[in-house]
């Protein structure tokens, strides 16, 4: 349902897009605006502002960690390199100097990916001048997701980036980057993001909007924001724009009793209605229907404005691959529909050797034609224009003719700047590609190469994939959620657990994630849990006597340990062979769903919507009415781990005997082909010869023929049931 407030006609580029009160919410002058590419860049220059800072230090993030090193190859600057060390030296070795740190308080989903316990790391063992909070004043399914940095209240930093793992890189993004680790040494891949930097009022009205955020999610009302003459902008960062006016753009969702603030959605509209030559962005996401829809109108126009989309190529994750990658699958399609003279692309950056040969873009941008250019916190998604918190700045070309060409030149130094990193090139080539062509399209399509280059994508799912995710209004949402519509509308009232009940539930479920997250960080386990380790353990259990029930034991907890299957399942094969193999397989399989599926059961569905997000609700919903048929297809297709799959069947509306039988079924294939092919692999290897290489060449060869049919099978099946 699209949110109830109106949309008012657009105003014109001639006169002024930005509009305070309307599609920002203030407009401030810098005396210096720089664009920071990429978190090498961002990092070196938050550190050094900070280490400049003399009476105050605001953080605002989604996520941060304080073991990460800002600077890999070491700042030099007489201070500790992991973040939060750095910090609580700053704030110890400076007596005026107040240091405030908050960070979202994240959903459970996302614990097993995050730094534990950051609130001791970052408060309880820290001086008395570094506050570390965690902000959980947003509705259901909402989050704060700002990435705002102030330092003194004379610099600032807005954009995509959080001071967390798994986000420096270089321009370069060189596919083997020796610094680019995660806090525990691990290499990460390649990461693209975008931060601004911006002085003066618009660094001023920031430490405002800084200090409201804090007292919002803690109670807590700080002193207001500080004059002095002390300049903390780093000496190494030199300004793209001088002398610019910037316009500072909100979403705050609906909350106890705070009205939501949409100026982030407005800008979009306004600017997608404004264009008159082209539409550039560089978005993590693209799922909204509402700029979906925007966008689509202007497409269908013959002389309407090009637009280009800059997005990763698979988005990170089961979750996310199953949900926001079915929604922006939905929004391409509808724009494609929609573009009958050729004025759209969607395009990933490729680069040559990357595992995923896409660069993982996780910026926040837009820019329209050469007037108007933005870099913020806010995705094209539904939740980023009215659930979640988010800051973006804009800059317009407006004012004097004089005035507004300079801001023009700028504005689209800007935007090539990012298009020469995707496409190999230099900004002036892009330029120049772009005076020739007269197009936006036409000049990336000029520049495009066989290497690093931005190579053009459609993002498309399987149908049965497609046909189990619900619409955007659970995944990505317009709205702040309802906790209790939700629960009266999606959960029947034989499925709600008592009170008591549920908080049962939630704690020893709690304390099971607790358990398995620190046993998998500070045990051999993750170390067990390969290929070689796991076949030596299975060959010790073929010598037992009982062996068939050590199998079943080791399977049931290696589903409570959430162990891939498919891992399992390549071991069976191994050591057991093809026949007796699958035996052990599909009755090991069968019963690890059937003690997850008892456990999710146990814990009823209240307890496990609340540890896993309410996403699972619809989902679930749509499984269990389609029957042994759904549960067929997520198994055959699976969109998230089996543990997972189990605990939410257990506790949703599927019915025992279907979920068994499906899984059965559903399962039996991929055995059978998994068993047989990495037996006759491992056959091939033990004793290569032309007879086994040729035995392996055929099982491979029935597996692919058996999967298409599979498919084809279940997708006529789907369409009939429909």
């Amino acid at each position: 349902m699209r949110a109830q407030e109106p949309f008012l006609d657009p105003p014109s580029m001639a006169s002024g897009l930005l509009r305070p009160g309307r599609n920002c919410w203030r407009i401030e002058r810098a005396r210096r605006f720089a664009m920071l590419v990429d978190a090498d860049a961002y990092f070196r220059a938050v550190r050094a502002a900070i280490v400049n800072a003399r009476h105050s230090v605001f953080i605002l993030s989604w996520d941060i960690d304080s073991r990460i090193r800002l600077v890999p190859d070491g700042a030099r600057d007489g201070y500790p390199e992991p973040l939060g060390d750095f910090l609580h030296e700053i704030a110890a070795s400076r007596p005026d100097l107040h240091v405030h740190v908050l960070n979202w308080d994240y959903a459970m989903l996302y614990a097993l990916e995050r730094e534990w316990l950051p609130v001791v790391k970052l408060d309880w063992r820290t001086h008395r001048n570094l506050a570390f909070r965690m902000d959980a004043n947003h509705p259901l399914g909402g989050s704060h997701h700002q990435k705002v940095v102030v330092v003194d209240d004379a610099v600032a930093f807005v954009g995509g980036l959080d001071l967390t793992k798994a986000r420096w890189d270089t321009s370069d993004h060189a596919c083997h980057a020796p610094l680019r680790c995660d806090s525990d040494g691990k290499p990460h891949a390649p990461f693209h993001d975008v931060q601004a930097m911006v002085d003066g009022d618009v660094a001023w009205a920031l430490g405002e909007l800084a200090r409201a955020r804090w007292q919002r999610a803690t109670g807590e009302r700080l002193a207001g924001p500080r004059r002095s003459e002390h300049d903390p902008w780093p000496d190494g960062v030199q300004p793209d724009i001088v002398d610019v006016d910037v316009a500072i753009s909100r979403t705050e969702p609906a909350f106890e009793g705070h009205a939501g603030v949409h100026e982030v959605r407005q800008l979009h509209l306004d600017a997608i209605a404004a264009a008159r030559r082209s539409l550039f962005f560089e978005n993590q996401y693209f799922t909204s229907g509402l700029l979906a829809d925007a966008l689509a109108e202007r497409l269908k126009e013959p002389q309407g404005p090009e637009v280009l989309i800059v997005s990763p190529q698979t988005q990170s994750g089961w979750l996310e691959q199953a949900t926001m990658g079915v929604l922006r699958a939905r929004a391409h399609r509808r724009l494609a529909d929609a573009d009958a003279h050729g004025h759209y692309l969607m395009a990933c950056p490729h680069i040559p050797g990357l595992v995923e040969q896409c660069l993982n873009v996780h910026s926040k941008v837009f820019a329209v034609d050469d007037d108007l250019f933005c870099v913020g916190s806010a995705n094209l998604s539904n939740r980023s224009m009215a659930l979640d918190t988010e800051c973006n700045l804009t800059i317009e070309a407006a004012g004097s003719n004089g005035e507004r060409e300079r801001l023009r030149l700028a504005i689209a130094r800007l935007r090539n700047r990012l298009l020469a990193e995707h496409l190999d090139t230099s900004p002036e080539a892009v330029r120049e590609a772009m005076l020739q062509q007269g197009s936006l399209l036409g000049a990336v399509r000029a520049l495009r190469n066989e290497e690093r280059s931005l190579r053009q994508m459609a993002p498309s799912v399987p149908p049965e994939l497609d046909a189990l995710i619900p619409e955007q209004a659970l995944f990505d949402p317009e709205q702040p959620i309802e906790p209790e519509k939700l629960v009266t509308d999606v959960v029947p009232r034989e499925a709600r657990k008592p009170l008591p009940g549920r908080l049962i539930g939630l704690g020893l479920f709690a304390l099971g994630l607790a358990t398995l997250a620190l046993a998998w960080r500070w045990t051999p386990l993750r170390e067990f849990v390969n290929l070689e380790s796991m076949v030596a353990f299975a060959r010790r259990l073929d010598d037992l006597p009982f062996t068939p029930l050590a199998i079943a034991a080791c399977y049931i907890g290696a589903g409570l340990l959430v162990v891939p299957v498919m891992l399992l399942i390549a071991v069976t094969g191994i050591v057991f062979g093809p026949v007796q193999g699958t035996l052990y397989a599909i009755a090991g399989t069968v019963l690890s769903a059937m003690a997850t599926y008892g456990i999710g059961h146990w814990l009823g569905r209240d307890t496990v919507q609340r540890m896993l997000g309410e996403r699972v609700n619809r989902l679930s919903q749509r499984i269990a009415s389609r029957g042994i048929l759904a549960v067929i297809v997520i198994r055959v297709l699976p969109v998230a781990p089996f543990s997972i799959v189990n605990l939410v069947a257990g506790a949703s509306h599927i019915r025992f005997r279907d979920y068994i039988i499906g899984t059965f079924l559903g399962m039996l294939p991929g055995i059978v082909m998994t068993v047989t092919f990495v037996h006759h692999l491992a056959e091939a290897i033990r004793r290569p010869s032309a007879g086994t290489i040729a035995v392996l060449a055929g099982v491979a060869a029935v597996i692919i023929v058996v999967a298409l049919a599979l498919r084809r099978a279940l997708r006529k099946r789907e369409e009939q049931r429909a």
